[in-house]
């Protein structure tokens, strides 16, 4: 991979003019988070603790023992967004009530359009199962198991109460939910992983069905709404990378600087940035979502990069990066014939509450 796509000997504090990724002040990140005071209650976190509480409390024994891990262990950042064996609890191993249970507490972290896109996914496993079993008829028992869209998993990290540290995950097949509630005065969101197999569904009953077409074809009329100066710019390369770049990785800093800066983009580009940008943002609560689009806004919109890769029309494989001091989206769109899609959005102080949490750490242990 070339440096215009990685962060190739970059160094810190000279990408954004002076912008350091991972050292901010305690003080700054709390007035960052919405104003809020590390004594006041954060909504959102509240009614997460309450979902929690309830699908815990349906729980047995050995499923409470299958769902829960400290809060410090480390599988609390072993994320990924393939198909694979997981720890936590599936909702095929739960009854009809806790299932509904996990979906409320699911919501409590989703906004209208991400927990429908949500549902749209896994949904998506019977498509893939139909697929592959026509494809490999012999193998069907084994497709069935594997393509299965209760093989979603919820995991509880550290106690759902007032005033502590905890966390929780949800996760399965293309994905993946890290929520992080840091002393019930912050919650985090991210990493936040969203694909779709097939990205446009190629026949039976949800014949042309895309679920994340916006997600694709905004970007894509913001590319083709450059000029040719711009566009110049803002195309790193005629061939998309094969995948994300940042992966299932538990950390990121910021990939190497390129692309077009906002600045650069007339009134109606910027426009068409700015509501690309909201469309990640919004897949989260209305209140987690406005606390980001606050912090993205006030480290200055000029700062926001485009960069795009691939081929420009529908079918050809194509990746786009949006990247701002503080946080990234990348999407891919090349596996599969590009008709399978990955999805990602990071921020770089805020991936599971980190630097809040390390900063929380280091007031409590101090001599």
């Amino acid at each position: 991979m070339t440096c215009r796509f990685m962060a190739c000997g970059q160094e810190r504090g000279t990408a954004y003019g002076g912008y350091e990724p991972h050292a901010p002040s305690f003080a700054a990140v709390t007035v960052a988070l919405a104003g809020s005071t590390l004594l006041r209650a954060h909504p959102t976190a509240d009614e997460m603790i309450a979902a929690a509480g309830a699908l815990l409390q349906s729980l047995d024994g050995m499923q409470k023992k299958q769902a829960t891990y400290p809060f410090t262990d480390a599988e609390r950042e072993n994320w990924h967004f393939v198909p694979r064996a997981r720890n936590g609890l599936p909702l095929k191993q739960m009854n009809v009530a806790q299932r509904e249970l996990a979906r409320v507490l699911l919501r409590t972290g989703l906004g209208t359009k991400g927990y429908a896109r949500a549902e749209a996914i896994m949904s998506l496993e019977l498509v893939l199962r139909e697929i592959e079993s026509a494809a490999q008829p012999a193998k069907r028992e084994a497709v069935v198991a594997r393509r299965d869209p209760e093989l979603y998993f919820v995991t509880i990290f550290g106690e759902p109460d007032e005033g502590k540290s905890w966390g929780w995950r949800w996760e399965g097949h293309h994905l993946a939910f890290n929520f992080t509630v840091v002393e019930g005065a912050h919650v985090f969101f991210t990493p936040g992983f969203i694909g779709s197999n097939p990205a446009r569904i190629p026949d039976g009953p949800r014949q042309g069905e895309r679920v994340l077409a916006e997600e694709e074809d905004l970007a894509r009329a913001l590319v083709k709404a450059l000029d040719p100066g711009q566009r110049n710019i803002a195309v790193l390369d005629g061939t998309a990378p094969r995948d994300i770049l940042t992966g299932n990785k538990r950390r990121v800093d910021p990939l190497a600087l390129a692309g077009i800066f906002a600045g650069q983009l007339s009134a109606s580009q910027r426009r068409q940035l700015t509501a690309l940008i909201r469309l990640y943002v919004d897949r989260f609560r209305p209140r987690l979502a406005e606390e980001t689009w606050a912090k993205i806004s006030a480290d200055g919109l000029d700062r926001i990069t485009f960069a795009w890769a691939g081929g420009l029309e529908p079918g050809e494989g194509n990746y786009y990066r949006i990247q701002g001091p503080t946080f990234l989206v990348e999407f891919d769109n090349t596996q599969n014939n590009a008709n399978h899609i990955h999805s990602t959005f990071r921020d770089f102080k805020g991936d599971f509450g980190h630097d809040l949490l390390r900063e929380h750490y280091a007031r409590e242990h101090r001599p």
